[in-house]
């Protein structure tokens, strides 16, 4: 069984469907710990209710990003996990602690990535009249929501959406389904991150997964 140790900042949504998929058996591995830079994090609730442990690590504790980040490995290297899983994590991480867990380190981002890294992604894409959002999940770099992208599901955005209408519908239609479906695969063994290129099964991906694509295949 793979551990995996799961970093979050706020509700923790996406923390609830990996727990949800692990419940139900539909993932060879387990989550070991749920780490929080904030006290006050909803999300390690889900955390508690599984009898996982619920770590508060604050960021304001410390002088600067790098004692943070080191005192944040420490923590998460207790665990011996396989997979350090970012599940709204609002954090930037430095260099040094993408490179500790390079190949090992996941994110899910709220665009159809290359577009809209960084914050405010749901009104970027209302405000440029895009037809289509959704989110990505992928390996971590140091180029922030710069690493290649694993797999990708998307929304048709709606005349009426409102940037809580949208955020909300990602979240549930699109985010909570595809980062259990990568996790699986790197539980599975069928994931890799080489020479920053996604590797499914030994071969390189040319193009994200879809959702669609991964359940046909699979």
């Amino acid at each position: 069984m793979m551990r995996l140790v799961v970093l979050i900042s706020g509700t923790g949504r996406n923390l609830q469907a990996i727990l949800e998929a692990q419940r139900l058996g539909r993932l060879q591995g387990r989550v070991c710990a749920v780490i929080s830079n904030r006290p006050d994090a909803a999300g390690l609730q889900f955390a508690r209710d599984a009898a996982i442990p619920a770590i508060t690590l604050s960021h304001r504790d410390f002088p600067d990003r790098d004692s943070f980040d080191a005192a944040l490995s420490q923590e998460i290297d207790r665990h011996a996990p396989d997979f350090v899983v970012l599940a709204g994590f609002m954090r930037i991480l430095g260099s040094d602690f993408v490179q500790r867990y390079r190949g090992r380190l996941l994110n899910i981002h709220p665009s159809l990535l290359p577009k809209y890294p960084g914050l405010q992604t749901h009104a970027k894409a209302l405000a440029n009249g895009e037809a289509w959002h959704g989110a990505s999940v992928h390996f971590v770099t140091e180029a922030v929501d710069g690493g290649p992208v694993i797999l990708q599901g998307q929304v048709r955005i709606r005349p009426d959406d409102t940037n809580d209408s949208l955020a909300d519908r990602v979240m549930r239609e699109v985010e909570q389904v595809i980062y259990p479906e990568v996790i699986a695969l790197a539980c599975a063994g069928r994931l890799q991150m080489r020479n920053d290129q996604v590797i499914v099964d030994g071969k390189v991906l040319t193009a994200p997964l879809q959702l669609d694509e991964l359940r046909t295949e699979h």
